[in-house]
């Protein structure tokens, strides 16, 4: 039985690649892929073309594991980054077509715990606007990038401190973390993980039996891609990236037949091998303009590209004459594209492991002027021609700009004052800690050292195995701030360019005490005739009381040091002689005063 399938399987592949070998559209096509290959320096992309509801063109060109020479295929595993978006938008047209949700809703009504920045944000914003891109947030990437989590739950509680940039409607921009949400009002609906949603609703309808939504999965998984990245011309290895939570913005990883299904379904209106996978009424408001992106208007150079407007997890443009659904996807290593012409009812999927990779888009232009017999233009030299005209124009103008650095300062404290921990509710936390005579910034991903630019700025550096890359100049800076009591308090990092450098709180590292050693200073101290109570509670925390002041918890930094929690820059260190202190020193941003232990 086995032998008599694996017989039909096979014959039915030699068929497939005769029909593609006769079909006089992809003539020379090979070759020309091949070349763009080369003149991209890729390690491997793998194509599909979908006409109708079959695969007329598939194949994998170059190395899906470049070291090791193994080939790619078009049954090769890749990650599809923001590819995933139209994915966890159908979630929500499914469960609006069984009356779960309308699209006019607030995300609210579903995440209770979800609150914006502002009132304006809270009231008005629905799913729609997420689904479509306008909500007026700009995308705070670098608060799940640099600070990833695998709690979805953490992930929603940033959002309320994140600064939108517009009002509601009145601007498209790109946003993860709303993609994000819309996975979590799916698993808040039908009590199932994103992932468990994702392959029981779309992947297994749609015979997509090796596709997976995590690393981990891929990492199991045979016919793999690795991740590359061009590096002075040389490829180079990257590391998988794992989205964890923020995974229903773009965690699926996929091949090309079988993302050729999912292609398949969008052409025909939902339909998949005679069956609905998909709401009608909602593939055709997904490809319809939700959102104007940017005016669109056709250029010069390109007058029949034109239109630039959004639907659900799709773009929408015209192209040469015919109507384009597309998004594409970017994350490390590896980029990607899918595009389908429904008044054509062709579909194309490019998947590439080469990270920030034009090829996408090259390979997607020249297959599709084949397959809808437009006129030939040579997509891949054109845009050589203008990326290297354009490096070299910034090399020219990087050799004639003016630092605005300024020479002869120095920073205002000793490195020591910097290092310390720094948190932002609407991204995460990280440390300031002195190597050597160095600064160095630990992000949960990241290490970077900082080198001084002039006064209390600093300029990241990445550290990589092999050591400093200091090639690499970052455009970004950490400015770092005082309190009134002098003392660094704060560091601004221009991390989200729509709104104002993101302020990280520099906050005091608490260490554990255990309650028998906190007796040592327990007591009144005397402030002039005013009496300051030290006392420890049943918790085994230390505690401070003043006459008309609040009670405030002593947070220990240290051995006789302790921080007014609630209260910046102030600061108790105690004086301790024969295992009991004496006198404790008050340093807050009005001066320092010393209290004296009552006898």
């Amino acid at each position: 039985m086995k032998k008599t399938l694996l017989l039909s399987f096979l014959v039915g592949l030699t068929f497939t690649i005769e029909a593609q070998n006769k079909d006089l559209r992809w003539q020379g096509l090979d070759k020309e892929l091949d070349e763009m290959l080369d003149t991209w320096q890729a390690a491997s992309f793998a194509v599909a073309v979908v006409e109708k509801d079959k695969i007329v063109y598939a194949k994998g060109f170059g190395y899906a594991d470049y070291e090791n020479k193994v080939k790619a295929d078009e049954h090769t595993l890749y990650a599809i980054g923001s590819c995933s978006k139209a994915f966890t938008s159908s979630l929500l047209g499914l469960l609006r077509a069984d009356d779960k949700l309308d699209f006019d809703d607030s995300p609210r009504d579903y995440i209770p715990e979800l609150t914006f920045y502002n009132s304006e944000l809270n009231n008005l914003v629905t799913i729609k606007d997420m689904m479509s891109h306008r909500t007026g947030l700009p995308r705070h990437d670098f608060a799940w990038y640099l600070f990833p989590t695998d709690s979805k739950d953490t992930l929603i509680q940033r959002i309320a401190h994140q600064e939108p940039f517009t009002g509601v409607r009145e601007q498209w921009y790109y946003n993860n973390f709303m993609f994000m949400a819309q996975g979590v009002i799916a698993e808040k609906l039908t009590g199932k993980s994103w992932g468990d949603n994702i392959k029981e609703k779309l992947f297994a309808p749609l015979g997509m039996k090796r596709s997976n939504i995590s690393i981990p999965e891929l990492e199991k998984s045979e016919n793999v891609a690795k991740g590359y990245e061009l590096d002075d011309d040389e490829i180079k290895l990257m590391d998988y990236y794992r989205i964890r939570a923020m995974g229903p913005a773009g965690s699926i990883n996929s091949s090309v037949t079988e993302m050729a299904n999912w292609m398949v379904a969008w052409i025909n209106g939902g339909q998949f091998e005679g069956k609905e996978v998909l709401p009608a009424n909602y593939v055709q408001e997904a490809m319809s303009s939700q959102m104007v992106v940017s005016g669109g208007v056709p250029g010069e150079e390109y007058p029949d590209l034109h239109m630039a407007n959004y639907g659900y997890g799709w773009f929408l443009s015209s192209y040469r004459g015919h109507y384009r659904v597309e998004h594409g996807g970017n994350i490390d290593g590896f980029s990607a594209n899918t595009s389908f012409f429904p008044s054509d009812s062709i579909g194309i999927v490019v998947l590439v492991n080469q990270n920030g990779s034009v090829v996408p888009s090259m390979v997607r232009n020249t297959v599709a002027d084949r397959v809808l017999q437009l006129p030939k233009r040579e997509w891949s030299k054109e845009r050589k021609k203008i990326m290297d005209e354009a490096e070299k124009a910034q090399e020219e103008a990087a050799s004639a700009s003016v630092s605005n650095q300024k020479e002869g300062t120095r920073a205002s404290h000793i490195a020591e004052a910097y290092a310390g921990k720094y948190e932002h509710p609407g991204y995460g936390t990280f440390r300031v800690k002195v190597k050597g005579d160095s600064l160095f910034a630990f992000m949960p991903l990241q290490k970077v050292w900082l080198k001084h630019f002039h006064y209390d700025i600093f300029q990241p550096f990445s550290v990589e195995e092999d050591g400093i890359d200091e090639e690499d100049e970052s455009p970004l800076r950490f400015n770092f701030a005082t309190n009134d009591a002098g003392e660094v308090a704060s560091v601004s990092i221009k991390i989200e360019p729509m709104v104002d450098a993101i302020s990280f709180k520099r906050v005091p590292e608490v260490v554990a005490i255990e309650k028998a050693a906190l007796e040592q200073y327990v007591g009144v101290y005397l402030l002039g005739p005013q009496e300051a109570k030290v006392f420890i509670k049943p918790a085994g925390t230390l505690h401070l009381f003043t006459a008309g002041q609040p009670e405030y918890e002593l947070q220990a930094l240290g051995q006789n040091k302790f921080s007014i929690k609630g209260l910046q820059g102030f600061v108790v260190e105690f004086m301790v002689a024969d295992g009991k202190a004496n006198e404790a020193v008050f340093r807050q941003p009005n001066g320092t005063f010393i209290a004296k232990r009552k006898q």
